[in-house]
């Protein structure tokens, strides 16, 4: 089973992604994602 990655809304703190981590896992991920409760693109990181 792959170890999975939570993204958060830096916005409003919503966990909207659930992504399969990386293989070199060593820093958290940050990407740029649509959120749904904010309705626009913002920055989105790993929780746990």
């Amino acid at each position: 089973m792959a170890n999975k990655v939570v993204l958060c809304c830096e916005k409003c703190g919503a966990r909207n992604y659930n992504l399969p981590a990386p293989k070199d896992s060593s820093k958290r991920m940050e990407l740029k994602k649509y959120c749904s409760n904010c309705n626009e693109h913002t920055l989105h990181k790993q929780t746990r």
